[in-house]
Order: C-alpha cells, then structure tokens, then sequence
C-alpha cells in the first residue's frame, strides 16, 4: 500500500485548506483510512477516521465541525477538509491504512501503513 499525502500550507487563521491522500495498491473495501498530526515536540495524534466501505467517520473532539473526512471510492483518494483553522492546527498531517477494519475505529498503534507528512502552517 502507499499513500501520498499533499494540500498543505500556509494559511490564515479562519481560512480552509484540502488535505488529500492518494492510495494505492489494495482495494480498499475493507480499509479504515485515518488523518493523525504531529506538531513539533508533541505525539503524533488522532484527526479523523473514515471507514471505506460505508463512509462512517469519526473525529478527534477538537476539530469537530471544522474538519470534514471523506473518500472518493472510484479514484481511491480520501481528503480531509478542513475550515476555521486555528493556530492551534499547525503540524505535520500524516494520512493512514489499516486492513480488516470492524465495527470500530482502530487506535494510532493499530494503522498498517502510513504516508509521508503534509505540512500546514496557520498564522495567527
């Protein structure tokens, strides 16, 4: 599986960016598909989640109705749109994979394979 990240940036504190995630190498019916962030000198840290197979999403309580997770099925691209950015925002965005996803969300530890950080910068 690989997946390349891109979208990231500088941006404005209140302005939008589209982070997208190009997959591939599977089919990935039966993948969970997962933004994390990293700022510097802190943990890599849960965003968003999305199953494949039934677009269910999950969201990290900070970015809850700022930050949008969804997947195009048919270009095998997930995106992570994200509005009313905070300074706060700023980090390294990683998008994930994990195979044989249930009926829950996976932890950080459980996610198979990982893309390469998108940076995103929001000044204040």
């Amino acid at each position: 599986v690989q997946l390349q990240a891109s979208g990231g940036g500088l941006v404005q504190a209140g302005g939008s960016l589209r982070l997208s995630c190009a997959a591939s190498g599977r089919t990935f019916s039966s993948y969970d598909m997962g933004w994390f962030r990293q700022a510097p000198g802190k943990e890599r840290e849960f965003v968003a989640a999305i199953k494949w197979s039934n677009g269910r999403t999950s969201y990290a309580d900070a970015v809850k109705g700022r930050f949008t997770i969804s997947r195009d099925k048919v270009n095998n691209m997930v995106y992570l749109q994200m509005n009313s950015l905070k300074p706060e925002d700023t980090a390294d965005y990683y998008c994930a994979a994990r195979s044989g996803a249930g009926l829950g969300f996976p932890s950080r530890y459980e996610y198979d394979y990982w893309g390469q950080g998108t940076q995103v910068t929001v000044s204040s």
